[in-house]
């Protein structure tokens, strides 16, 4: 498979659906569909989503637009004859199937090629934005609450998708904007880039479009941790802080990135508890968050429903242990769950389970559950793009209460540092589309030597 080409002929419409998340954009895109189906039968449109959302946007279609005919070209079992494609509306598909299918799909020409959560073709040099770019259609949109994730780049990717070309060659778009922006905050490389995408972006926030939704309060829930977790978590910063100084003194901070990452990772997990550290030797389960979200749950999962949310499954683990033994039914979601939709109808649908657990990569995107007004994020990350995602689960369109969500932060720890270098260390993003992206790479070695001090 060559994925070396790009498109030869540039798309009539081109358009990014940067909506802020909550606001139901899957519902705007279908209505859209039905809105071109009414005007001409003839026409098939290719929606491509992350996996996990396939089933969000058969339920939505279904509810909303059964007029239109949808297919779902997924799995094992898929034709690879694709000219049936002409009988249907909206051709499903993952962004995996797509990048295996590419040969097979450059051939149909569609109408609107919509991209979900675009964000996945953040990075143009990967076999997902090469084949994406590989489609053939009369027109081009990109769905995402994310435009900028991570960096500028995050933006320049999708470009190359809806109208290749447009912002220039990848070395000259990252000379003439992503470095000044992302590395010096050039707030006229900004502003410039930012009136070159404007015309192409619908970006609405919550605050303009769902006036009546209730307030959203975000709250940093500090956990003193016990003198036991304490020791393994000072016993292994200490550690790390005289590695990555021996390491950055002698080969800088490129190549101890790795070595960065995995301190992170670590202080991170000791940080939710030392018992779900990888490795035979016992460092104990005493866990300040463990204790902390326990109450928290005792306290309101009678009055309320609650979303919880962890990048490690050990952490989820530990907490349905227990649910089991205060016998509060929950629901439960990482990225081996097959039945998601079953799983989200129990908890939106069933007054008696008061609790979902989910991983934040495989819920913090695509999920209804309006259901929910108290939110926990046990191990906050770095981007707060991520962690607004997982919130907006229940703070969206539908919604009637009030929503808390809750950052658990452990006193003295990298955590707290890392809150405090995203306040310090805003980037440009906000003033190019509105969102807010990851600042690790921007941080210079005293910031680095700083979290582990």
């Amino acid at each position: 498979m060559s994925l070396a080409g790009q498109t030869k002929n540039p798309p009539n419409v081109i358009l990014i659906l940067a909506d802020d998340m909550g606001l139901g954009k899957t519902l705007q895109m279908l209505t859209f569909i039905q809105q071109q189906k009414n005007e001409n039968k003839n026409y098939t449109n290719l929606v491509v989503v992350p996996t996990t959302l396939i089933f969000n946007w058969q339920a939505e279609a279904a509810k909303f637009t059964p007029d239109l005919k949808l297919y779902v070209h997924r799995g094992m079992t898929r034709r690879r004859d694709i000219a049936f494609f002409e009988e249907y509306d909206i051709i499903l598909t993952t962004y995996g199937t797509m990048r295996s299918d590419v040969e097979l799909f450059k051939v149909f020409n569609f109408h609107y090629i919509i991209l979900d959560e675009a964000q996945a073709i953040k990075n143009p040099d990967s076999l997902t934005s090469k084949a994406s770019r590989l489609l053939t259609a009369t027109n081009r949109l990109t769905m995402t609450g994310t435009p900028v994730e991570n960096n500028t780049f995050d933006l320049y990717a999708q470009f190359e998708f809806l109208n290749p070309g447009m912002l220039g060659h990848a070395d000259f778009f990252r000379t003439e904007y992503a470095t000044p922006i992302d590395k010096y905050q050039d707030k006229e490389k900004s502003e410039e880039l930012r009136r070159l995408v404007y015309p192409f972006m619908l970006k609405r926030t919550k605050e303009e479009v769902a006036t009546d939704l209730p307030d959203k309060t975000e709250t940093i829930l500090f956990c003193e941790m016990g003198k036991k977790q304490r020791k393994v978590y000072d016993t292994f910063r200490e550690k790390y802080r005289l590695e990555i100084a021996e390491k950055l003194a002698a080969e800088g901070l490129n190549k101890s990135s790795f070595l960065i990452l995995e301190a992170l990772l670590k202080l991170r997990q000791i940080c939710d508890s030392p018992a779900i550290l990888s490795g035979d030797e016992d460092y104990g389960n005493e866990s300040a968050k463990l204790e902390e979200i326990t109450r928290e749950i005792e306290e309101n999962a009678s009055n309320h429903k609650i979303l919880i949310f962890s990048q490690f499954l050990g952490m989820l683990d530990l907490i349905r242990k227990h649910l089991d033994k205060m016998n509060i039914p929950y629901e439960y979601l990482d990225g081996q769950t097959s039945d998601r939709a079953g799983r989200v109808n129990r908890f939106q649908n069933d007054q008696t389970c008061r609790v979902f657990l989910m991983s934040l990569k495989a819920g913090g995107v695509g999920l209804n559950l309006t259901e929910a007004d108290y939110v926990y994020l046990i191990d906050p990350w770095w981007n707060p793009a991520v962690e607004r995602q997982a919130i907006d689960r229940t703070h969206r369109i539908g919604q009637t209460r009030k929503v808390f969500a809750y950052k658990m932060i452990c006193k003295d720890t990298i955590e707290e540092k890392i809150i405090l270098l995203q306040q310090r260390k805003q980037d440009l993003a906000e003033d190019l589309v509105g969102g807010e992206s990851g600042f690790i790479k921007k941080l210079s070695q005293e910031d680095i030597m700083g979290l582990f001090s």
